[in-house]
């Protein structure tokens, strides 16, 4: 575990429903008696929740993957020393809607392949990985309509399409080949109460 915390992350595609499983988990925790911050990435501070209306509302175009990903390590770094870490020295459980991974992906594979810019960056500025990261995996298409159907101004990364959708799909499954002792696969295809039944057995086993 992280300090004396544990450190939980979410992640999958646009519509996958891995902020509703994050909620009902953290809903969960509480009633069994877990201290538990429930946060966000872009956000989660609010400095970081200022970054966050800057990369995903407006043009699509609007910023480069490369300033898209200073930007996202800004705001994680903020979200690590003003949330994260201080959660965790004093022992709760943190559980965050989308955390590294997600830069690995969207801006990894958005423009060419900058992958390794990424993991230096991070490396260097964040340093930090989740104890435990639940990888919600869902059909492209159905995970990109559910996502345009929500409606709102947060749009942005979605309006990119299908194929970077695919794409990143299949980085994600990638990721979590790689790192099997961090990431697991959860089929998000199901209905929601099987799908946080899931999430909870899982949970259960990492908190012993």
């Amino acid at each position: 575990m992280s300090g004396q915390g544990l450190f939980v992350s979410f992640e999958g595609i646009d519509g996958s429903g891995k902020s509703t499983q994050a909620r009902l988990l953290s809903d969960a925790l509480k009633r069994a008696g877990h201290d538990v911050i429930l946060t966000r990435e872009p956000g989660g501070s609010p400095g970081a929740e200022e970054i966050r209306k800057l990369v995903l509302e407006g043009d699509p175009d609007r910023w480069s993957a490369e300033t898209e990903l200073l930007l996202f390590t800004a705001a994680r770094r903020d979200h690590l020393e003003r949330t994260i870490r201080p959660a965790l020295a004093a022992g709760q459980v943190v559980i965050c809607d989308r955390f590294a991974d997600s830069t690995r992906m969207y801006q990894g594979l958005r423009s060419g392949d900058l992958r390794g810019l990424v993991d230096a960056l991070h490396d260097l500025m964040i340093g930090q990985e989740p104890d435990l990261t639940l990888l919600i995996d869902m059909d492209p298409d159905a995970g990109l309509a559910r996502a345009l159907g929500r409606g709102g101004n947060e749009e942005r990364f979605e309006s990119f399409g299908g194929d970077l959708q695919r794409r990143m799909r299949q980085g994600f499954l990638d990721l979590a080949t790689a790192a099997p002792d961090r990431i697991q696969i959860i089929d998000g295809m199901r209905d929601v109460d099987a799908v946080a039944r899931e999430v909870w057995s899982v949970m259960a086993e990492a908190l012993g």
